[in-house]
């Protein structure tokens, strides 16, 4: 069945830096365009950063552009999100996403 496991998360002091993984299985990983959410406290979850099948197409959320990165390694079905220069308001949960699937989450903490 599909899994994705995120990994990376913690508490940074603002203006540091964190990079999150997901490791996936269960389904053709080339395949599918990779997503991140992340959810605060009290608010809906959204949309953070999206990379195509290929890797060759990103988007981000414009609060976020500039600011994070989201890659990912074909061979090793595995999308990574490196954040930087991180703000309090980046706090929330963070989520992997393909298709309809979802991961569990991982939390990250910008506080100082």
């Amino acid at each position: 069945q599909v899994q994705l496991v995120e990994s990376g998360g913690g508490l940074v002091q603002p203006g540091g830096s964190l990079r999150l993984s997901c490791a996936a299985s269960g389904f053709t990983f080339s395949n599918y365009v990779m997503s991140w959410y992340r959810q605060a406290p009290g608010k809906q979850r959204e949309l953070v950063a999206a990379i195509s099948s290929d890797g060759g197409s990103t988007n981000y959320a414009e609060s976020v552009k500039g600011r994070f990165t989201i890659s990912r390694d074909n061979a090793k079905n595995t999308v990574y999100l490196q954040m930087n220069s991180l703000k309090p308001e980046d706090t929330a949960v963070y989520y992997c996403h393909v298709d309809v699937r979802w991961g569990r989450g991982t939390q990250v903490t910008v506080s100082s």
